[in-house]
């Protein structure tokens, strides 16, 4: 990968060599991904990530990029991912971004303490968080690796092993038809862009989990 300043700061510099900056559009410009990618301040860590955990700090990235909202307007979200998968995940964001699928909100897993459940019932977009599968807590979550990431959970529900269902007010949504805002359907514009980045979707599996989206399909 070509840098063309070596005295850019870090962030500066994989933008540029990604071709996504500068961040603000111009007047007249269609709005763009525009994504930030640098590395993770421990506050945006915070209880996400411990000591043990399979990846450490220094190989994760946060992503800083845009996304539509379910207002129809462009906001700004965070994602922290493997350093691995940060081409893929931004190719994918870039497509899903450039179809205007709507994201709730997307913001770190610090914010919720590392609460899977919390950031669930909050409709988040999250990737990287070192935890125990949700319902399964004795086997690690792929999330604990940084490359995989849940989509609008309260749209999109998982059910475990057991048959609960996460976030319990999603269940309303086990039902797929009629599509509504936010739900991630076979062959759409988010199912398309993660299998061109080569990442595998849970809604295929069984139990459902139509949130998911992970690199090696777990």
């Amino acid at each position: 990968m070509h840098i063309a300043r070596r005295c850019a700061p870090p962030a500066l510099a994989l933008g540029l060599a990604l071709g996504l900056l500068p961040g603000h559009a111009v007047a007249g410009e269609a709005p763009r991904l525009a994504a930030i990618v640098r590395d993770v301040p421990q506050d945006r860590l915070g209880a996400s990530h411990e000591p043990g955990c399979p990846v450490p700090p220094e190989r994760l990235r946060l992503i800083t990029m845009n996304h539509w909202g379910f207002d129809g307007r462009v906001h700004r979200g965070e994602l922290i991912v493997h350093q691995e998968a940060v081409r893929p995940v931004l190719r994918a964001f870039g497509k899903i971004f450039d179809e205007r699928f709507p994201i709730r909100r997307m913001r770190v897993m610090a914010e919720y303490d590392g609460s899977d459940a919390r950031a669930m019932a909050d409709d988040n977009t999250s990737a990287f968080n070192c935890r125990g599968v949700t319902g399964d807590a004795g086997h690690l979550s792929r999330h604990s690796y940084g490359d995989a990431v849940d989509i609008n959970p309260l749209e999109n529900p998982y059910m475990d092993r057991s048959g609960a269902v996460h976030p319990p007010a999603a269940e309303r949504h086990l039902k797929r038809t009629p599509a509504t805002k936010g739900l991630i359907m076979p062959g759409d514009a988010v199912t398309r862009a993660m299998e061109s980045a080569g990442w595998q979707w849970g809604g295929s599996w069984s139990p459902r989990d139509y949130q998911h989206f992970s690199a090696d399909g777990t």
